[in-house]
């Protein structure tokens, strides 16, 4: 009787056991676990490059590409547009400022760089604390300004995204302390301003209202403490279309609209390093001269030579632009164009309508051939020279 009490009670607990174990055998196992004895299978155990060779074997070309793109391992050149042998160059001089690779061939870049999402950092509310109104007014119009000629058509997370990449750069201890300062940082160097609407002429358009009032709203939201949580702490950004030969020096975070976003890499990029105070004054912004396109000379000429030289080159109806000597190479620096901002005159409407007219004014018909002779039927005509025939 004792046995049989003692087993009695055991009894749930051995049949809860064995319930388990039936369960564990008859469970899918994870899809890990399956491609761990693929390769097991494949190489045999060997990770060399035999074994690794086995697995490529079985694979397309396109698996290999997209396997060899998203290897983070890898750090081949082309991948992020860098030149061979890339380490070893040095910066002897200044650097080029040209954006790098465009069109698809930037796309291809972009798209084949990963997000590092784990790297994305919160940051805190801007301290919008203005001396004055007067400073309050030139913050909210610059930052206005820079939301709207390099965002205006972006989704509002976009926009916002903008608005916060300047204000983390307002507490970076790398730029201005200044809203304005920011915004307008390199405007007047030769090595090129931050935002390009600063200096290719883009303010000489006036804004579109309802485009403008939505701008404005997004920069009085950001000086309110709003923060673009998708950014986080982003120092940098540029348009899908491009990639900038920065590009790979940061972490990429996301892209919003057409936008790409980044941050520094290691320690300066979290939210502890954004530790520079706002100065609460802001610098005032010659915004009549900032609207012209401005010629970049060497530091030797003065700005008086530099608007003299547009001017003229203006009035003889050339374009901007000269052949300087910078660091013992002869360049061509300038503004060509405003990047198709600039509005057409009347001359300029004229000469395409004149063009569009020519182009779409019906050819004069063309005259039709001369009908040949009828052939005669098993006749073949020839041209017949006469040769030696008197004269009348």
């Amino acid at each position: 009787m004792k046995g049989a009490r003692r087993f009695a009670t055991a009894a749930p607990v051995v049949l809860a056991v064995f319930g388990v174990a039936m369960t564990a055998s008859s469970t899918t196992r994870p899809e890990i676990d399956q491609r761990v004895d693929n390769v097991r299978r494949l190489t045999g155990g060997d990770l060399s490059d035999k074994g690794l060779a086995a697995i490529v074997a079985g694979m397309t070309p396109s698996q290999v590409s997209l396997a060899r793109r998203l290897d983070p391992s890898s750090r081949l050149p082309e991948i992020y547009g860098l030149t061979p042998g890339w380490e070893s160059l040095s910066l002897v001089g200044k650097p080029t400022l040209g954006f790098g690779e465009a069109g698809m061939d930037a796309l291809r870049l972009n798209a084949a760089t990963p997000n590092v999402s784990n790297l994305l950092r919160p940051a805190r509310p801007f301290a919008f604390r203005p001396a004055s109104a007067e400073d309050r007014r030139r913050a909210m119009r610059c930052l206005t300004q820079a939301i709207y000629y390099e965002a205006a058509l972006e989704p509002t997370e976009g926009q916002e995204a903008v608005a916060q990449v300047i204000l983390n750069r307002v507490r970076d201890p790398n730029y201005a302390n200044s809203v304005c300062g920011v915004v307008f940082e390199g405007a007047e160097r030769v090595t090129g301003c931050q935002f390009s609407f600063t200096c290719d002429g883009a303010l000489s358009q006036a804004p579109v209202n309802w485009a403008w009032e939505r701008a404005r709203k997004v920069a009085e939201k950001a000086l309110s403490g709003h923060v673009s949580q998708q950014v986080g702490t982003a120092t940098h950004y540029h348009a899908d279309y491009v990639h900038p030969w920065w590009a790979p020096t940061l972490n990429k975070l996301t892209q919003i609209g057409a936008h790409i976003f980044y941050r520094w890499k290691g320690v300066y990029g979290e939210t502890a390093a954004f530790r520079q105070a706002y100065s609460g004054r802001e610098p005032l912004i010659d915004e009549a001269r900032f609207a012209r396109p401005r010629i970049q000379l060497p530091k030797a000429v003065t700005l008086a030579e530099a608007d003299a030289a547009l001017a003229a080159a203006a009035a003889s109806g050339q374009s901007a632009t000269r052949t300087v000597q910078i660091d013992g190479q002869t360049r061509t620096v300038g503004v060509v164009s405003l990047g198709g901002r600039r509005q057409a005159t009347a001359a300029d409407i004229s000469s395409i309508n004149q063009r569009l007219a020519a182009f779409e004014a019906p050819a004069a018909p063309a005259p039709a051939p001369a009908t040949p002779a009828p052939a005669v039927s098993g006749v073949t005509p020839m041209a017949v020279e006469e040769v030696g025939r008197p004269g009348s």
